[in-house]
Formats: structure tokens, C-alpha cells, sequence
């Protein structure tokens, strides 16, 4: 079995660290330079940068802050938020990403993932998927999940991957925020299908959501509120990792 990757977050708006609930309601909390140094310290193995407003002067920021996160953060970076063409993916990767993650643009133009995978190689495009549930299934949102689609979730995961997705990030709009653990169905039913990593993200909050995610079939989980609010330490999720016999990356 492959190591199990532990994620850190980061949602910013121009240049400052902020976080929500189901993806508003944002609080300021810093320099997101310094929590991302702070967890490749910890040991994290991959960072996620999501520009939540991708405006022209939240991307200038984005730039900026890729850059001085790669002088001295040496694990992999993955930049989502405001990536509308192959243009602005190869921006984000020659300012020192080594993936992009793509949501609202590829929903409104799916030929997107293969442009940016045919260009750069499946491992460097990651969708993003925003799920909400909607009776016994989830349909698809974008835009901070500010718009719905009718398309389901699973077949949308489908469709991205036969497109040329390398990876999905699987954001539960219900769960995000709320520190009640990851929606596990939700998980299982985008995992057994496809056939690339996903990534579980929304609603960690304590050392038990990580294991769950993982026997639910995710191949990594993304945290943000108790990383950043230090409720829970890199180092404690991967003891009780071992202690559960899940494979992880060394300290």
C-alpha cells in the first residue's frame, strides 16, 4: 500500500491566510508564508493554495506568495482558484507550482483538463470537485459553491479523470468547516469509481476523521481549521497512523 498523504490547506485572499465555514463566512488569521513553513517544519507532505476570490489582485498575491513559499518549502505545492485557461496554468507553475487544481472552469469547460494535462502531463492537473448532497446522491457546485449544477458527482469525477485528471480534491460543501469529520460516503462513492488518488477534504477535526477518511478509500486527506487553530499537530495524525497500521510518510 502506498503512503497516505497528510495536506495542509490554505485558503488565502490577497495576500492573508483566511478561513471559513461551507466556504464562507472568511476570517483573517496571517501570513499564510508562515503557516506553510510552519507545517513543512511539522512535516506535511504536500501544501494546497486556494485563491477563494481570484480576482486579478487576489492572483498577482497568489504569484507572490508561491514564490516565497518555494525558497524555503520543499514538498509538493498545488494552486487552485482562477485557473480559467492553459495560460494562466502555466503561470502558476513556471511562479513554482507543481500542480494545478482546476473547479469552476473546467465544469464550464471540461476540454480545459485535457488542454492542461496534454500540455504538462496528468500529475500536474488536479480537478476540484465541490460536492453537495442532495438526497441520496451529491450534485456538483463551483464558484465557493455559490452555483449548483444538476450533474452528480460521480459522474463528473468520471468524466474528469477520462479527461486526463491526474488526482480529484473532493471538498464536501455540508462537511467544510464544521469539524465533524469528512463525509465518508461521499469518499467511497468518488474512490470506487475512478481510478486516480483523491483527496478527502472538509470537516477534519480530530485524529479519528483521518482514518475513516482512509478506509473509506481516500489516498490523502487535505486539513485546514485544526492546523491552523493547532488543534491537532502533523506529528499526532501520523503516530496514530502507525499505531493503526496506515502507511505514512516519515517525519
Amino acid at each position: 500500500m502506498e503512503a497516505k498523504r497528510l495536506i495542509a490547506r490554505l485558503d488565502v485572499k490577497g495576500n492573508r491566510l483566511i478561513k471559513g465555514i461551507h466556504l464562507e463566512g472568511w476570517r483573517f488569521l496571517g501570513d499564510p508564508n508562515e503557516f506553510c513553513l510552519k507545517y513543512y517544519q511539522d512535516g506535511i507532505d504536500e501544501i494546497i493554495y486556494v485563491d477563494a476570490v481570484a480576482s486579478l489582485y487576489g492572483r498577482d498575491s497568489i504569484k507572490d506568495i508561491i514564490r516565497k513559499t518555494t525558497e524555503n518549502v520543499f514538498v509538493p505545492i498545488t494552486v487552485g482558484g482562477g485557473i480559467r485557461t492553459l495560460g494562466d496554468a502555466t503561470e502558476i507553475l513556471r511562479c513554482g507550482a507543481d500542480k494545478v487544481a482546476v473547479n469552476s472552469a473546467a465544469v464550464l469547460r471540461p476540454e480545459l483538463i485535457s488542454e492542461i494535462a496534454n500540455r504538462f502531463g496528468k500529475q500536474c492537473m488536479v480537478v476540484s470537485i465541490q460536492a453537495k448532497r442532495k438526497g441520496d446522491t451529491w450534485i456538483v457546485a463551483y464558484d465557493s459553491a455559490r452555483e449548483y449544477t444538476e450533474m452528480e458527482v460521480a459522474e463528473w469525477a468520471c468524466k474528469a479523470v477520462e479527461l486526463g485528471a491526474g488526482e480529484i480534491l473532493l471538498t464536501s460543501v455540508d462537511q467544510e468547516g464544521t469539524q465533524k469529520g469528512y463525509d465518508n460516503a461521499l469518499i467511497q462513492a468518488v474512490a470506487g469509481i475512478v481510478n486516480v488518488p483523491v483527496i478527502a477534504c472538509g470537516g477534519f477535526g480530530q485524529i479519528s476523521h483521518f482514518t475513516e477518511a482512509i478506509e473509506a478509500g481516500a489516498d490523502a486527506i487535505a486539513i485546514a481549521h485544526a492546523l491552523h487553530y493547532q488543534k491537532i499537530s502533523v506529528a499526532d495524525i501520523k503516530q496514530e497512523a502507525i499505531h493503526k497500521e496506515i502507511p505514512v510518510r516519515p517525519l
